[in-house]
């Protein structure tokens, strides 16, 4: 079977492509790539074959995934309004050249009313149309990424403080490393095929991430909830005014609860999910 992984310069998709490298040696593996240049590093890594994959370029999108039989199409970074099209572009570029299966890496998170939700809403429009393109699928709605709270440490040591709106709500958190041994198992296994599943480990309060995170760096962070009026003020000081409301939106989706529901990991892993006690004592070690 030939797999292509898009988006393969990406922190995702290059994990993703490293795991099934790893994993599943025997199958052929195509990383894609906006700009494949960025990715040559990787290709020579693991190697494999860098194809360019551009999603607004749906001519070079057929000509790249001609022979390939598995695709993962990573969601996209642009504006909510434009990625549906650009998700659209791979989806019938995908048809096109005879792929059987996409596998799609969705998001969870608040259909409505957070700053977050249009991002949401454009991920949902994404998962219709591949249940409807008439190839096989899987959908994956990956849970928050717990890697950005780790690598902005010495920004909360600076604080003194872990700061925000998700209150006492819950967060199923998950690492890219998780969720790349999730996705390789529904890219190579047909179990899955027509359902979505959501991914990520165990639910977690700010307070208790604090704790960990003071458990792996010695420190000793608390958390402050923050209104989240004033936590989108803050985020949008420091990262501007397209990614704070996201921001955001997506830390009143925790305060909500959306983060807090049932996960499929060990179902498609096959094994649970890393435990948060076995990953912030490896950051430690």
């Amino acid at each position: 079977m030939t797999i292509a992984v898009t988006a393969v310069s990406g922190q995702l998709g290059g994990a993703i492509a490293r795991n099934l490298i790893k994993t599943y040696p025997q199958e052929t593996l195509i990383g894609l790539a906006r700009t494949p240049a960025n990715a040559k590093g990787l290709g020579t890594e693991i190697g494999i074959e860098i194809r360019p994959g551009d999603y607004g370029k749906p001519e070079q999108l057929h000509a790249s995934l001609e022979g390939v039989d598995t695709l993962l199409l990573v969601s996209g970074m642009d504006a909510p309004d434009l990625r549906i099209g650009q998700h659209r572009n791979v989806i019938e570029a995908a048809k096109s050249a005879g792929v059987q299966k996409i596998v799609y890496t969705s998001i969870q998170g608040v259909e409505e009313g957070t700053a977050f939700s249009a991002v949401v809403q454009s991920n949902r429009q994404t998962e219709a149309d591949v249940r409807a393109c008439g190839l096989d699928y899987a959908i994956g709605r990956n849970g928050i990424y717990i890697e950005p709270d780790v690598e902005y440490i010495e920004s909360y040591k600076a604080r003194g403080e872990i700061a925000n709106s998700a209150g006492n709500g819950k967060c199923g958190y998950t690492t890219r490393a998780e969720l790349a041994h999730a996705y390789a198992c529904l890219l190579t296994s047909d179990t899955f095929n027509g359902q979505t599943f959501n991914l990520y480990g165990p639910q977690i309060t700010q307070t208790q991430l604090a704790a960990y995170l003071n458990g792996a760096f010695g420190t000793t962070l608390t958390y402050r909830e923050m209104t989240p009026e004033d936590f989108i003020a803050d985020r949008t000081a420091e990262l501007g005014d397209f990614i704070g409301p996201i921001i955001g939106g997506i830390y009143e989706g925790i305060r909500r609860g959306i983060y807090d529901a049932p996960s499929d990991f060990a179902a498609v892993a096959g094994r649970p999910h890393q435990s948060w006690e076995d990953y912030f004592q490896s950051l430690s070690s």
